[in-house]
């Protein structure tokens, strides 16, 4: 595991989501220039849209004083896969810290605010269980703790993107107030499920 923290945060104004899809998009388009071409690759042909309602549909899943990943759809570029997800995290409950193998985060803070800690120490590491949800879906082969010791502090809010590579461990040692965030994973060795939608994405397209 990787004790360094290597992480971008980038004050962007506050806006409507459609504003936050647009400004996350945009630090994709600069991350895949990063990304070596796989010769067996298939390349995504069409654009694929996550609209505000997908957004709220899946955040509307969340309970009310807990803590909510959802991915929300999981697209082969064909390189890579890239995945789109939201968070929410209650002020109220526990918050534990984790680190990824192979998947660089990238978060993007609707509502809500909080102390975010890269890098350092993660106490209590436990590997995520193989056959999880963690694993299977969200984030790929990963490791939990209780907290960290030491690494970066930054008092994060609405508009704020940070950028978190495979390896650092983080955690929210605080939430002022409940939060809701966007996160794009960045998939290079196809560790997500390639198609995947989630079933409140769905639903909300079948009504």
């Amino acid at each position: 595991m990787h004790q360094s923290s290597v992480t971008r945060l980038v004050r962007t104004p506050r806006g409507p989501i459609r504003t936050t899809l647009l400004a996350m998009f945009a630090i994709l388009v600069v991350m895949a220039q990063a990304v070596t071409r796989s010769q067996s690759g298939t390349p995504q042909r069409s654009a694929v849209d996550i609209t505000n309602a997908d957004i709220r549909a899946t955040i509307k899943t969340a309970p009310a004083d807990g803590v909510m990943d959802q991915q929300i759809r999981v697209v082969d570029i064909g390189t890579y896969n890239v995945a789109v997800g939201v968070l929410h995290r209650a002020a109220k409950a526990k918050q534990t810290a984790i680190s990824h193998s192979q998947v660089t985060e990238v978060y993007h803070i609707i509502e809500g605010a909080g102390t975010l800690v890269t890098g350092g120490e993660m106490l209590d590491p436990t590997p995520s269980p193989a056959d999880g949800n963690t694993v299977k879906v969200l984030v790929g082969p990963s490791t939990g703790g209780t907290s960290i010791r030491g690494g970066q502090s930054r008092r994060v809010g609405p508009g704020d993107v940070i950028v978190i590579p495979p390896g650092v461990p983080h955690w929210f040692s605080a939430v002022e107030s409940d939060m809701n965030y966007l996160v794009v994973r960045i998939d290079p060795e196809h560790v997500l499920p390639a198609g995947y939608v989630n079933p409140a994405v769905t639903r909300s397209a079948g009504r």
